[in-house]
């Protein structure tokens, strides 16, 4: 490898790892509710449907913030309108650290929402348009790779602070500030995306940035390509997500995006010390550093799965993981439907189920999305399959203490495992594999209207 090769790689994994940092934030924003959640309830005196619209108001500001992240990056620029983000997750932060009443909690956390979801889209858009297309995919893959590992920070950060008592919540959701500086800077010394400023008409900045990252040869090829790509978007109308084909590739996508949601991981994300605490009989400490454990199964078997998406395929994952899902939770129902369960009993099917999660559903379902749209619509479509994705969620953390009170613990398992069989009787008879096969042949696929290819 040339020094210059081996600068424009550090270059390039710089950028990268930098916008990565808003992963994190993700994970760690929306993981920290868990364990906060404990002392919030005792310190407000909270009911459950309280507690559920304090951890949905969240969730809110995601929907909205996905919504309108596409023309923010439109409008500021992908760089500038991450290092909007920051500062805001930065204020969000500590506005959730200082509220007087439950109100300002929820709207600091709304804000927080926000932050997440506008990052949640500008961030891997923004890696894939500064990344190489040889190693697009792995930089890309550092973004759900830095949310897990935001996930379990943020576990760990509950677990040290619980021991401060009834007041520590608040040093839980303010230590966000610390990556969302980090976050900044790491920004600020970004460049721009140069599929935007070739948007704006600056392709001789473009250009150069470009050729931070790859040969020259392959920078005015790859110039050349964002322009052709750019021009087939002008071309691109909403109506064509409904045209025959692409209208089942919305329907599969969009079905994915809500039944990773509502096979009820995120009660698990959100609730598990409540889970731990009030229904298994342990201490607020306990519980809180039960998640731990759960947060390094999480981010080891998202590791695993980026390993074995391309051996064993998308279909072939999501089929496992959906059936070791509904089988944990099933036994979890079982668990509870006998009284109150011992801790090491709940904690392993509960890692079971994160661990099937992680290797299937979390990322093969992101993955699958983003290959099986035209470029033509791709980020029209994923918009949509994301809004859906964000709706559910919130759908889900929005009931789950409600449904807890009214199905009783057992019946409220039972009920994400049926949905889980829903996952695997779909995925088993309706998606197409899509391993190693091309844009253009999956693209094929839903055009011939064949929703049973590649088996």
């Amino acid at each position: 490898m040339t020094a210059s090769s081996s600068s424009r790689g550090t270059y390039v994994y710089l950028a990268a790892g930098a916008a990565a940092i808003s992963g994190l934030l993700f994970g760690f924003d929306t993981a920290v509710i868990n364990g906060a959640l404990l002392f919030i309830r005792a310190q407000f005196g909270l009911t459950e449907i309280d507690t559920e619209v304090v951890a949905s108001s969240l969730l809110c500001g995601c929907i909205l913030g996905a919504a309108c992240a596409g023309m923010l990056g439109d409008w500021l620029g992908r760089r500038k309108a991450l290092l909007a983000v920051a500062v805001l997750f930065c204020a969000a932060a500590l506005g959730c650290a200082i509220p007087a009443n439950v109100g300002q909690l929820i709207l600091a956390r709304f804000w927080c929402g926000v932050a997440i979801g506008v990052a949640s889209v500008l961030a891997p858009m923004y890696i894939s348009e500064v990344s190489p297309a040889q190693i697009r995919g792995r930089l890309v893959a550092l973004n759900q790779l830095a949310i897990v590992t935001g996930i379990l920070l943020a576990y760990y950060v509950n677990w040290q602070l619980a021991a401060q008592g009834e007041g520590s919540w608040r040093w839980m959701f303010a230590v966000a500030a610390i990556p969302s500086a980090a976050f900044f800077a790491a920004m600020w010394w970004n460049p721009e995306s140069p599929r935007w400023l070739a948007r704006k008409g600056m392709e001789e900045k473009a250009y150069t940035i470009l050729c931070r990252t790859m040969e020259e040869s392959e920078a005015r090829k790859e110039l050349r390509q964002i322009a052709k790509s750019l021009q087939e978007e002008s071309s691109a109308r909403m109506s064509d997500l409904l045209r025959p084909g692409t209208r089942l590739a919305l329907g599969i996508a969009i079905f994915l995006a809500v039944f990773q949601q509502v096979t009820g991981i995120n009660t698990v994300l959100y609730y598990g010390s409540i889970i731990f605490k009030e229904m298994v009989g342990q201490s607020a400490t306990n519980a809180v550093g039960a998640n731990v454990a759960i947060g390094a199964v999480n981010l080891l078997c998202t590791i695993g799965s980026l390993f074995l998406v391309d051996r064993i395929g998308r279909r072939g994952l999501m089929l496992a993981g959906s059936a070791g899902m509904g089988l944990a939770l099933l036994a979890l129902g079982f668990a509870f439907h006998g009284g109150q369960p011992s801790i090491h009993w709940i904690l392993g099917l509960i890692l079971l189920y994160v661990a099937c999660f992680a290797l299937s559903l979390g990322p093969c379902v992101w993955i699958y999305i983003a290959e099986i749209f035209p470029n033509k619509i791709r980020g029209r479509a994923m918009s949509v399959a994301t809004l859906a994705l964000w709706t559910a969620c919130l759908a889900v953390t929005l009931t789950f203490l409600s449904l807890m009170r009214w199905l009783s613990p057992a019946g409220t398992f039972w009920l994400y495992a049926a949905l889980c069989a829903v996952m695997f009787v779909v995925v088993l008879w309706v998606l197409p594999e899509t391993k190693q096969k091309s844009l253009e042949e999956i693209q094929a696929f839903w055009v011939a209207g064949r929703s049973r290819v590649g088996r």
